[in-house]
């Protein structure tokens, strides 16, 4: 809210802990607009932004239905707010990852692996760049390539039990771990060095938008 107030542009992404907001979905008040999934252009290149739940449904269907179009992501919500709803009536629990994988290490790996997958082969298959989500709590950045292209595959993890979140700053990805860098600004390294000086600039520089 204090960054809306001061006139940035805030996006909320939902997710399964707040899944009552999908409701208002594509709704724009102020600064704040409130999706479900989000596609941003940075430096020239595609991001692909979601939470990730739906892909709890079922992995192995989440992708046919993804690639019925742009509309295959809110279905696969759809679908799983159908699931939940049911199970909600039969005096169940919801359907959730972590309720399923508790009591196995094993099924625990191969569900991060597929959701990983499938998520990098949906994001190549649509020409990101980037895909980007949390849900899993694992925090990673990974270069992810199959027959059709590549994309780089990024989870924030989380701000509960591994501190951590997703930073863009000179055209590059950086997973900031609070326990390691605190308060330490976005250090630079061998990809800032061989930026040229106006790009360089141009990604440090903040530029004010003047009301007229």
């Amino acid at each position: 809210m204090d960054f809306a107030s001061e006139g940035v542009e805030v996006i909320y992404i939902t997710g399964n802990h707040d899944e009552m907001l999908r409701r208002f979905a594509d709704t724009t008040i102020g600064n704040i607009s409130i999706v479900n999934k989000k596609i941003l252009d940075l430096d020239g290149k595609k991001a692909w932004v979601f939470h990730g739940d739906v892909f709890d449904v079922s992995i192995q269907n989440a992708k046919w239905l993804a690639k019925l179009g742009g509309y295959g992501y809110d279905m696969l919500i759809v679908l799983n707010r159908l699931v939940n709803w049911v199970l909600e009536r039969m005096g169940k629990e919801k359907y959730s990852f972590s309720k399923r994988i508790k009591n196995s290490v094993k099924s625990a790996v191969k569900y991060i692996h597929d959701f990983e997958k499938v998520a990098s082969d949906l994001a190549i298959e649509n020409g990101y760049d980037y895909v980007i989500c949390g849900h899993i709590h694992q925090p990673k950045m990974l270069f992810r390539e199959n027959k059709l292209g590549n994309t780089i595959y990024l989870n924030s993890g989380d701000w509960v039990e591994n501190f951590t979140a997703l930073e863009y700053q000179f055209k590059r990805w950086k997973i900031y771990n609070y326990n390691k860098d605190k308060l330490s600004a976005f250090f630079a390294d061998e990809d800032v060095k061989n930026m040229e000086i106006k790009d360089l600039i141009a990604a440090i520089t903040i530029v004010s938008k003047k009301s007229n």
